[in-house]
């Protein structure tokens, strides 16, 4: 609906940012100890996405424990975290086995709170419901400091046609938890081509080769990270 002129900018409506990351198209001349990919993000995107939420010495836990988060981690001179459920309930632990490698930043903190989470969805091969993602949200926040970042990559098939995308319903069970959306970074898992013959003109004469369509869908070529903060920002 149209507003008064009399509004003031601050409630004119912001447009939602929106991030980009594309793979590489260079291989790395000298041969790396190999890490494997965070569902389908390389270990530089990732370490890039950690860099870019956190600063030196923050926490931060990937839920699954994967080692390329914990790899990433601890060569940014973050402290990578592991969530452990006990009698007590949810707590969290902290990996740094070497007391130099533990930084004042960290120590100092009660609990220790967490700067940033890494998390995906669905877990296993169950779907997406939206009382499970709602539960796991709330249980998620309690561990995160004021302003912290929680990072979920959607690791679902696209819904079919009328459904609710699978982000929306993430960004809507974040907010019923206390979260505030920051950003949505559609990462491309492949290199794309710079034509694509799934989109030329099909000529009637023309065999089916299946460049087009794969069972009547597009092939899924990026994966869907949504970033939530337990507090606004600008």
């Amino acid at each position: 609906m149209p507003k008064p002129s009399s509004t003031t900018p601050s409630d004119q409506p912001q447009p939602a940012p929106v991030g980009l990351l594309l793979p590489r198209t260079r291989v790395p001349r000298t041969p790396r100890t190999r890490v494997p990919h965070w569902h389908g993000l390389s270990p530089g995107h990732l370490a890039y996405l950690i860099r870019r939420y956190t600063d030196f010495g923050d926490v931060v836990l990937d839920l699954d424990a994967h080692p390329a988060a914990v790899a990433a981690t601890a060569y940014l001179d973050r402290v990578p975290a592991r969530l452990f459920n006990s009698r007590h309930g949810l707590h969290v632990r902290l990996l740094t086995s070497a007391p130099e490698r533990r930084t004042r930043h960290a120590m100092r903190r009660p609990g220790p709170r967490v700067d940033l989470i890494l998390a995906t969805l669905p877990h296993g091969a169950q779907g997406l419901p939206r009382d499970g993602i709602a539960t796991a949200m709330s249980t998620w926040r309690p561990l995160l400091r004021p302003g912290g970042f929680l990072l979920v990559g959607l690791t679902a098939s696209q819904p079919q046609s009328g459904e609710v995308s699978h982000r929306a319903t993430v960004i809507a069970a974040a907010r019923a938890a206390g979260f505030f959306y920051h950003q949505h970074i559609p990462a491309v898992l492949v290199p794309l081509p710079e034509h694509e013959p799934r989109t030329a003109p099909e000529h009637p004469d023309e065999a089916n080769d299946g460049r087009r369509l794969l069972a009547g869908r597009h092939l899924p070529t990026f994966r869907d990270l949504v970033v939530l903060r337990t507090t606004t920002t600008t």
